[in-house]
């Protein structure tokens, strides 16, 4: 998977806009302005995720390219290394976790303008 790829992906989604506000090598990828993943731009070697704290100790023991999420909140942020050895319907899948994990988050008023705007597409 190389950055586009995950870049497309990721803005495919409803409501999610991409910003660097920490600094000009760091991407994140909001929804409704809550970030579900970062990505360093200039490496591209991993992405943090937001993860269920449970699944996410589990994912950290079953794989090796799995570790608690680098400058995040360990108990509820993945990082998770894009060295290939991973495969990508794999990776998509926990993007899709962390993102659907931030929208169930999200007050009511905004999962209903969320829910509005995938009607209209």
């Amino acid at each position: 998977m190389n950055i586009e790829e995950l870049r497309e992906y990721c803005i495919s989604k409803m409501g999610v806009t991409e910003e660097l506000p920490f600094d000009e090598n760091t991407l994140v990828f909001k929804v409704m302005g809550k970030m579900f993943l970062l990505i360093d731009i200039e490496k591209a070697n991993s992405i943090n995720i937001k993860c269920d704290p449970l699944k996410a100790i589990e994912l950290r023991e079953r794989y090796p390219e799995v570790l608690p999420g680098w400058h995040m909140n360990k108990r509820h942020w993945n990082t998770i290394f894009l060295d290939g050895s991973l495969p990508e319907d794999l990776i998509f899948t926990w993007i899709d976790d962390s993102y659907d994990l931030v929208v169930a988050g999200l007050p009511v008023r905004l999962q209903k303008k969320l829910k509005q705007g995938e009607q209209k597409s």
